[in-house]
């Protein structure tokens, strides 16, 4: 039987490098797809890309994920290396959502992906074997924010994520609020200081507990400066989530838009994971008429920016909705 799987990318709108802590995130799927197409047959995974020259061809068993070639092979066997699967898929993959623009287009391929090979479960069970299986492949410990997205989308409405019980509030999106995404440049976070946030992160639970229960002040008691400024960032981003939800909520778009600059402004000053680019892009959006705040979203060290906006505010960029998660069809 033929199979039809579609999975969408992701944008956040604010709550970036909390989720790994067990923190809040705040984010949506949006209306650009990976769509894998084939059939469940034979002993091997075979897939062609239409943006990539080299097919995959891996074997049901594999045992080192991060060795494949080609390489966007790897995120294709993280998922094989996690599911077991006992059956093999032979098809296509294609995709509108940008590579290399913080999109999620790695975990929209691994969801779909896992999909295809029959991984069945609830939402949060599929995004930890994708999440799993990213970690495998790319040798980066990031958290489960983009597979669990792309998995629990819910169209029209964000996602308020607790990254520690992983449950998932859908808020509903105000109809007169446009969200544009803008690529800035591209990135990935494979070989970025991505991997030595997490550490810090880490260093600083070890002496305050865990960053998604501690406050500034508790922050304020960490000796080494640099780490200290990477759990102020958890630690003020998640109170930022919760008043974006409230704000989104009460459709005060004005106090969503400030603390949306403000998250950007703290992933520049106390995280570094801006550039001086996206840092350009945000203030042109900040002062621009319509936009009620903007941030860099995602990993950082490049990819997008995101805006909340009036409706045809910003003539560049993509006005993106909000859409169900990933699923499948025969």
């Amino acid at each position: 039987m033929d199979l039809r799987v579609v999975a969408p990318g992701r944008v956040n709108l604010i709550g970036d490098h909390t989720d790994y802590t067990g923190g809040l995130v705040f984010p949506m799927a949006i209306d650009r797809f990976t769509t894998v197409m084939g059939r469940r047959e034979g002993q091997q995974v075979f897939l062609t890309s239409a943006d990539e020259p080299a097919p995959v061809v891996l074997p049901l068993e594999v045992p080192e994920p991060h060795h494949v070639t080609p390489t966007w092979g790897r995120y294709v066997a993280g998922v094989v290396a996690e599911a077991r699967p006992t059956t093999g898929f032979a098809g296509t993959v294609t995709t509108d959502i940008p590579i290399g623009a913080g999109l999620s287009s790695s975990a929209a391929l691994e969801v779909a992906v896992a999909l295809a090979l029959g991984v069945t479960g609830s939402a949060a069970a599929v995004a930890r074997l994708c999440q799993r299986a990213e970690n495998r492949a790319s040798g980066v410990p990031s958290g489960i924010m983009d597979q669990l997205t792309i998995c629990a989308g819910v169209a029209g409405h964000a996602l308020l994520i607790d990254c520690g019980d992983l449950s998932v509030q859908p808020v509903l999106l105000p109809e007169h609020v446009a969200v544009v995404v803008l690529y800035v440049a591209h990135r990935t976070l494979v070989g970025s200081p991505y991997a030595e946030r997490v550490a810090q992160c880490a260093a600083a639970e070890a002496l305050v507990g865990p960053l998604r229960a501690a406050d500034e002040s508790m922050c304020d008691a960490i000796d080494d400066p640099v780490v200290r400024l990477r759990a102020r960032h958890v630690t003020s981003e998640n109170q930022r989530v919760r008043a974006f939800a409230a704000a989104l909520t009460a459709g005060d778009m004005a106090e969503a838009g400030h603390l949306m600059v403000e998250s950007h402004r703290s992933l520049a000053g106390q995280y570094h994971t801006s550039t001086p680019a996206m840092d350009a892009a945000v203030e042109e959006l900040r002062t621009t008429p319509g936009v009620y705040g903007a941030r860099m979203t995602g990993g950082g060290f490049g990819g997008c920016v995101v805006a909340l906006t009036r409706p045809g505010a910003l003539s560049a960029g993509w006005a993106v909705k909000a859409v169900d998660g990933a699923r499948s069809t025969s």
